[in-house]
């Protein structure tokens, strides 16, 4: 019974001895927590003092606030420093643009802290002084090189024909009408009202021949090993696409001023040509509304639907001013190109006007043609042939390009025509005359 009661005591002295530290660590979190509370409290404060820092410091930098040499607290400070010096020295963006605005005006007077900030000097490495870096910005070069585009589209414009796999020309017969008075129409095809059971008057159709031969266009170049190892650009593409560009130029300018000997005949030197005169007074280098009244008229009328003005630019300003006149009043005889007609060409007579770089220029036969291109018969050989060589000029280490198309050209009319009634000839073919 003595040992129950001892070790009741014993376990209570343990309890108590818990209790005690217990109370004793209760106490001591008691105390931390009063003293976080105090920190919380304080930190509740500097937040508040911080937030109104901050919200002074966002009004803007025009108001700025400013704390003088003790600052509530030391970042804002440096907040403010860094701000005055971001501005350098403007007072607000306004102010920046109105000096933007002052340097670029003529005799403008911006103020000194835009001078002060278009002379400022980088203190460290920087791109625009070469030994302090710039030269470790090397130059961007594109690998396309500018050309201008033209478009010479007029041999699309012929009526076109490819030469065979073993042959250089090709040859048409042609109906050889020149007159459609009685006797003449068809080369000399006529038909009577005659009487029953009289002898009928034979006649006999007249043919021509017209042979259209290749003609070579040729385009050659050169290009050193190194260059075409070294440069940047697709050089064969390069070259190749030029001298395209470059025959359909010589086509386009032989289908207008061919001579026809080694080359195809262009419509200034066919023999289907009419050159409408001048008018009585005329002035030099001019065009008047009756020299296209004319030109039209001559135009054959079966062409008139496919046709088409071909001209210098600088004829425009006369066409311009051209018009027709109905009475006290009148309308434009020329629609420039997106004015009262279609794109991207301008309209003559309903016709469209397009410019291009053979006609003549203005005052001169060829400033301005009406023609029908359909009446045209071109010969080709196949697509454009394209070659590159490494031996031509192996010695040199040099590549040739080269470039062939062989073509020919010519009207299928040899004469103009001269019409059933009238004595004024016909053609697909119509110029003006030079106005000297």
């Amino acid at each position: 019974m003595a040992a129950s009661v001892d070790t009741v005591i014993s376990e209570f002295k343990e309890i108590k001895k818990s209790l005690e530290t217990v109370n004793a660590e209760k106490a001591d979190l008691k105390s931390k927590l009063e003293k976080s509370d105090a920190k919380l409290a304080d930190l509740e404060k500097s937040n508040g003092e911080i937030k109104k820092s901050y919200d002074d410091l966002m009004k803007g930098l025009n108001s700025t606030p400013d704390y003088g040499d003790n600052p509530p607290f030391p970042v804002f400070a440096r907040v403010k420093n860094q701000a005055e010096e971001l501005r350098m020295g403007f007072k607000s963006f306004s102010h920046y643009v109105h000096d933007v605005m002052e340097a670029g005006r003529p005799g403008g007077r911006p103020s000194e802290c835009f001078k002060s900030f278009m002379n400022k000097a980088p203190s460290g490495l920087n791109e625009t002084v070469g030994t302090e870096g710039g030269f470790l910005v090397p130059p961007a070069f594109s690998s396309e090189i500018w050309q201008r585009t033209y478009t010479n589209s007029l041999w699309e414009m012929t009526t076109g024909h490819t030469a065979g796999a073993n042959t250089n020309s090709l040859t048409f017969n042609g109906i050889d009408e020149t007159s459609r008075a009685n006797g003449s129409r068809f080369g000399g095809v006529r038909a009577y009202w005659e009487a029953e059971a009289n002898q009928a008057t034979t006649t006999k159709p007249a043919y021509f021949q017209m042979r259209l031969m290749l003609h070579r266009l040729l385009a050659i170049s050169y290009a050193t090993d190194e260059l075409m190892a070294d440069s940047g650009t697709a050089l064969e593409q390069h070259l190749f696409n030029l001298f395209s560009s470059e025959v359909k130029f010589k086509l386009g300018d032989a289908l207008i001023n061919g001579t026809g000997a080694g080359m195809p005949q262009g419509v200034l030197n066919s023999a289907a040509l009419i050159s409408v005169s001048k008018e009585t007074g005329q002035g030099a280098a001019t065009i008047l509304k009756e020299n296209i009244d004319k030109m039209w008229s001559r135009m054959w009328a079966p062409s008139r639907a496919t046709a088409v003005w071909l001209i210098n630019q600088d004829i425009e300003p006369a066409l311009f001013s051209m018009a027709l006149n109905v009475g006290t009043g009148g309308m434009p005889a020329y629609m420039p190109p997106g004015g009262m007609s279609d794109s991207p060409y301008g309209r003559l007579l309903g016709r469209p006007v397009i410019p291009t770089e053979f006609n003549a220029t203005l005052g001169t036969v060829g400033d301005i043609l009406f023609v029908d291109l359909k009446q045209v018969y071109s010969l080709r050989k196949g697509e454009t042939a394209q070659d590159t060589s490494i031996h031509l000029r192996f010695d040199y280490a040099e590549t040739a390009f080269r470039t062939i198309f062989r073509a020919d050209a010519r009207t299928i009319w040899n004469a103009p025509l001269t019409p059933f009634k009238g004595s004024a000839t016909k053609s697909p073919l119509i110029a003006l005359a030079t106005r000297a």
